[in-house]
């Protein structure tokens, strides 16, 4: 079975962090591809994974690769690319965290200028931080998660359009509208072709 585009391009993104950051457990993994995906939307109109957010308690979370990456619900698809362990780092409140490990190099082709770029820029600002801090961060006041959490309640599908803001390097909902309209119709095209 031929790997999709946006598959390929979350199991490198996992690759990348995993080898760009430290701490890179589960926790901060999450966050960190939300952060991808949702300033990527803010600045072209399209995530870069094709995820799925939930407004979780812990903040954003995109269930569907969350569910995959445990030691024992590994689809085959992500079993090629990473290895998934469970870890104990408090034993006397047997506390664990799920360690995941490339297996395979990181493919830069995946992905334009762009998201390379962002990828970087993503490792760089959250380098040190754990998964704690980058829960804190997720949290912010009018950052998506909270407007979800505000107005549809914990576990709701936390919409792209409310990464779109006032700042000089965000599109406006009717531009990201517009594209997303010119990006079907292309496809419509190429594939009458």
């Amino acid at each position: 079975m031929k790997l999709s585009r946006e598959r390929e391009k979350l199991f490198n993104a996992i690759i990348f962090f995993c080898n760009n950051t430290k701490h890179c457990y589960k926790t901060k993994l999450m966050k960190l591809l939300y952060y991808l995906d949702f300033w990527h939307f803010k600045e072209t109109g399209r995530p870069v994974t094709d995820q799925i957010y939930k407004a979780w308690k812990m903040g954003p979370v995109p269930q569907q690769i969350y569910n995959e990456i445990s030691p024992d619900k590994n689809p085959d698809d992500l079993k090629k690319f990473l290895f998934v362990e469970e870890e104990v780092f408090d034993e006397i409140n047997d506390k664990k965290k799920l360690v995941i490990k490339p297996k395979k190099s990181f493919n830069e082709k995946v992905f334009t200028r762009r998201e390379l770029d962002l990828l970087k820029k993503i490792a760089d600002v959250f380098y040190e931080a754990i998964g704690e801090q980058m829960t804190d961060s997720t949290h912010l006041k009018n950052a998506p998660w909270d407007k979800t959490v505000k107005e549809k309640g914990e576990n709701a599908i936390i919409d792209f359009y409310l990464s779109l803001d006032d700042e000089e390097n965000s599109l406006t909902e009717r531009i990201v509208k517009d594209k997303q309209l010119l990006d079907k119709e292309n496809r419509e095209l190429l594939n009458s072709i």
